[in-house]
């Protein structure tokens, strides 16, 4: 759909970083991206005056009547996360326009407004690691993801703390216009396209001396580099010059995982990028990227993106498809995965 309108919820007490994500991605004018970029709207779900955290007001540029509309509605944080009731009448909005095929996204504690739709009953979703034990109290239907940085349920959304927001919006630019216009963008940001990890790796812990993060650094990109290979604990320890027990420990310190769930994650983040910019078999990137076997890379994307390699290589090259059409571009290549400023 050329030039689909994506809504941002407005409302008092609005949280500005989060709201702040939607207008930068999908808001602000950009030519470079060709003509089919996205419109975008603010609907206030109440009367105003509407006040955003630091100070300022916001004028929307319509109601709920916006909601009939729109092809994306992004819900940032939510007022006071779940102690304040979500309106009745947003709720019903919320459900109509998912009714009629609209994509409903949130932004860190804006779940707790999808939750209160029953949408995300039975399915997967994250927020902000501190909301995490109030959503799955509150809401125990929901499968919530604690170490995530986004769930993807479809037409049905949800992203991590703030920041985290930024990766569930360029995800949904890959998936509606492909991975050269999501990097692209993500370069504009100064942003990585994938961002590593989940966000086990920003739950208070205290933080490693400054000389673990020099003496891990070398590893980690010797650890990538090779990541069709074996590469066992005790030979990554001799590597780093530690006792195997020490390793460990100072490992999960400075990244809040063990060796093997921090390599596990590496090679999703690198398969995922195969499969979107080659035509590799499903086999041989597993293969190259240390799985193994198609099989154990289709129950690792299962258990992870909650869909398979075929399924998500074909989601972005749709996207990717309507693009080449537009556009005679040499393919990508390993510049495309670099930040620019």
């Amino acid at each position: 759909m050329p030039n689909r309108l994506v809504v941002a919820l407005a409302y008092d007490r609005l949280s500005t970083f989060e709201f702040g994500i939607a207008v930068e991605i999908f808001g602000l004018p950009r030519p470079e991206m060709g003509p089919d970029w996205y419109r975008f709207a603010v609907c206030a779900i109440e009367p105003g005056p509407l006040r955003a955290i630091g100070g300022f007001q916001i004028m929307a540029d319509g109601g709920l009547e916006l909601l009939d509309q729109a092809d994306t509605i992004v819900i940032p944080g939510w007022r006071g996360a779940h102690s304040e009731p979500v309106p009745t009448v947003l709720i019903e909005a919320l459900r109509k326009a998912h009714d009629r095929g609209a994509r409903l996204m949130s932004i860190c504690s804006g779940v707790f407004v999808l939750a209160a739709t029953g949408l995300l009953s039975g399915r997967r979703a994250t927020t902000h690691w501190h909301h995490v034990e109030n959503l799955s109290t509150i809401y125990p239907d929901i499968k919530v993801e604690p170490d995530v940085l986004y769930v993807d349920e479809g037409r049905v959304l949800t992203s991590a703390g703030s920041a985290a927001g930024i990766d569930l919006c360029l995800h949904v630019v890959r998936a509606d216009f492909g991975p050269e216009i999501a990097n692209r963008l993500a370069r504009r940001l100064v942003v990585p396209p994938h961002r590593e990890g989940g966000q086990a790796q920003f739950i208070e812990r205290p933080v490693p001396p400054a000389r673990e993060g020099l003496r891990f650094a070398p590893l980690f990109d010797r650890m990538r580099a090779r990541l069709g290979e074996e590469q066992p604990v005790a030979e990554l320890a001799a590597e780093a010059g530690m006792s195997v027990r020490t390793f460990l420990r100072r490992f999960k310190a400075a990244t809040g995982q063990p060796p093997g769930e921090w390599l596990l994650n590496e090679r999703l983040v690198r398969a995922r990028e195969l499969l979107e910019t080659t035509s590799h078999s499903i086999e041989s990137i597993a293969d190259a990227t240390g799985f193994g076997s198609a099989a154990t890379l289709r129950h690792h994307f299962r258990a992870r993106l909650g869909t398979s390699p075929a399924a998500y290589r074909s989601r972005f090259a749709q996207a990717a498809d309507r693009q080449a059409s537009k556009s005679k571009k040499p393919p990508l290549g390993a510049a495309d995965f670099s930040l620019e400023g």
